[in-house]
């Protein structure tokens, strides 16, 4: 699903939130769309949320009380007011990076904002991206597990089927990912829009049988119970929390849909929607303590409807899991483009949509990962422990980041920006401390997680920085090179050479080991660099930056965003209407291919050294990143010590 979706065009329109004039049935489309991409994981939290805060709140009480079930469902409303609504749907989607959203582009443009400065930012960056990994692990494996239990509710016999047959469906879920998500995704708004109404209808006859769980709307009931309720107060707040998981999507979708299409989505049907169905849940177990074994399938009768609701909620979390799935391509995009991680392998499943991307090698990790989880968890309540850990960390980092652009961006004074942040700040941070209580109840599987993406992009982003300065001592100044070759020029050969190098100051080692082993020069040579830019698109007009040198060398840049995948060809086209006489018949790339090798003194421990080098080694070829032709590419290698 993304947000150019061809529409015909009647004549009234809504303003989008960039400015931009929508027609009535597009943004209808895209409101559409974001109810089934963006809303599919805090949708599907009633299946788990409300039942582990009530057995937290309960402690060691064994049945919930009137005063716990009225201080959760309060707790879990106000959280989704507070977190989701005013620092998410309000403030934090008018923080957008050319109207893209998420981590990596908050990171960027507060990046762009502090300028040299921007060390502790991308730190910040690199936390956030590496525990939205654990939570596109945990989503997959709790939400459709959590579905699959359901099937307990209709007949016990089941039961031993429920972890066999969730690992079915996830590794299904997985295998599709390279068939691409349009044909599905056109589903998934309708079906989301059907399990919202579902939730909000099933709630309607439990609460008027329960009219007193209406009380909880009152925010007293909350406070109130976090003050009687001691640590056992601060536990439940990590399980409410499950309620708000996926608040982070909403802004990371940000750039499929636009800001106006997800607020209405959220405002007009999903926020009420769910506040119905914890309204519901709570009214149930007010009038049976006993149904909090289960209480979001026991809003249904028991039979063909509760088997259906199985049916639904199945397809619910794995629209939910999906989205998360496809958040992970995305953000691995970024963060390549960033110089975070090693260039991997990019399929483009869309010839219109640039963002439907599949990217086996995290295809087939996230698998791994979730299939694990499944079998060593076995169950939801186990694995809830796990789910929220991630999600507050990511929280806690966004709100940093926010205050970052609210004062430089927006320009507002620091203490104004701090007076807008610090509340959310910290609500996260309360949030993250109540989650670290569950540490060792599978807590640490997040934790771990994240900790091994953050020594792998630093690790990558450190070792690259330390090549790149390594290679500059030990390369010649471009200017002198090019000075002796006009004044005594080798035997020329027709054609044009490109070399490519991250370097344009230095001559590229491709060059000088050309110049070295065939003692020939192109008639032609361009010194050709690939910039990644702190936005996430570029507008055509700056792709080429042409310069001549000499008469017979000039220097190209190509510029992309970090939301884009690089294709030199296609670049190199608009080069021609620059005046480049560009013939791809005629050219040869010259790629110097880096065999590394650890120094006894490179700047990083031993260890680090070894990671970096076989992280190179697993870094998908240039030509392929670059989609270069593989006939036309000449690949000169050289010995590098780090």
């Amino acid at each position: 699903m993304t947000s150019d979706v061809a529409i015909s065009a009647p004549e009234t329109t809504a303003a989008n939130g960039h400015g931009e004039a929508h027609t009535t049935a597009r943004f209808g489309a895209l409101t559409l769309g974001s109810i089934g991409v963006v809303y599919g994981d805090i949708g599907t939290s009633p299946l788990y949320a409300f039942r582990e805060a009530v057995m937290a709140a309960s402690g060691a009480e064994g049945a919930p009380t009137p005063a716990a079930i009225l201080g959760v469902v309060s707790l879990i409303l106000w959280a989704l007011i507070v977190v989701v609504t005013l620092k998410y749907v309000v403030i934090l989607l008018r923080a957008d990076n050319n109207g893209e959203g998420g981590t990596l582009a908050l990171m960027a443009l507060a990046q762009r904002a502090v300028g040299t400065g921007g060390a502790t930012i991308v730190l910040l960056g690199i936390i956030s991206g590496a525990l939205f990994y654990g939570d596109a692990v945990i989503t997959p494996a709790l939400s459709v597990l959590s579905a699959i239990e359901g099937m307990k509710d209709v007949t016990l016999t089941f039961e031993p089927y429920i972890v066999p047959l969730t690992v079915v469906i996830l590794v299904c879920l997985f295998a599709v990912q390279s068939r691409g998500t349009a044909r599905v995704a056109a589903f998934f708004g309708p079906i989301m829009c059907v399990w919202f109404a579902v939730l909000a209808v099933a709630a309607i006859h439990p609460i008027i049988e329960q009219p007193q769980i209406l009380f909880a709307l009152n925010p007293l009931y909350a406070v109130s119970f976090m003050l009687h309720h001691g640590i056992i107060g601060f536990v439940t707040l990590g399980a409410v929390f499950l309620a708000v998981t996926g608040a982070e999507a909403l802004y990371a979708d940000l750039g499929h849909f636009g800001k106006r299409p997800i607020q209405t989505a959220w405002l007009f049907i999903v926020l009420p929607s769910l506040a119905l169905n914890y309204l519901g849940q709570g009214a149930l177990v007010l009038g049976d303590p006993g149904a909090i074994v289960s209480p979001f399938f026991q809003l249904f009768p028991q039979g063909f409807f509760r088997g259906t609701m199985v049916v639904l909620a199945t397809m619910a979390t794995v629209i939910a899991s999906q989205a998360v799935i496809t958040g992970a391509y995305s953000l691995t995009r970024q963060a390549i483009q960033l110089g975070l991680l090693p260039r991997f392998e990019i399929r483009h499943t869309s010839e219109a949509h640039s963002g439907q991307i599949f990217i086996p090698r995290i295809n087939q990790l996230l698998l791994v990962a979730v299939v694990l989880l499944v079998l060593l968890f076995r169950s939801s309540s186990a694995l809830a422990s796990a789910y929220g850990i991630s999600v507050t960390g990511t929280m806690v980092v966004t709100a940093m980041m926010g205050f970052v652009v609210v004062w430089k961006v927006w320009r507002w004074s620091p203490i104004a920006a701090g007076a807008l942040i610090a509340p959310f700040l910290f609500l996260d941070l309360t949030f993250l401390a109540a989650n670290l209580l569950k540490v060792f109840e599978g807590g640490w599987v997040p934790l771990a997680l994240g900790a091994v993406m953050i020594i792998l992009m630093y690790t990558w982003r450190r070792g690259s920085r330390l090549l790149f300065e390594k290679s500059r001592k030990l390369e010649f100044p471009l200017a002198d090179l090019v000075a002796m070759l006009e004044k005594r020029p080798p035997q020329r050969v027709p054609g044009t050479a490109v070399f490519l190098t991250s370097d344009p100051l230095s001559a590229p080692t491709a060059l000088m080991h050309s110049l070295k082993h065939y003692k020939v020069l192109h008639e032609k040579n361009v010194i050709l660099t690939i910039e990644t830019a702190q936005t996430p698109r570029i507008d055509l007009a700056e792709r080429v930056r042409l310069e001549q040198i000499s008469p017979t060398f000039s220097k190209v840049t190509l510029k992309f965003g970090f939301m884009e995948s690089p294709n030199v060809p296609k670049a190199l086209a608009i080069a021609r209407k620059l005046g480049w006489q560009f013939d791809i018949m005629s050219t040869s790339f010259f790629l110097s291919r880096r065999a590394l090798k650890p120094a006894a003194h490179s700047g990083m421990p031993r260890w680090q050294d070894r990671l970096f080098i076989s992280l190179s080694r697993s870094a998908n070829d240039a030509t392929d990143y670059f989609q270069i032709p593989s006939g036309r590419v000449v690949e000169v290698g050289t010995q590098v010590t780090i």
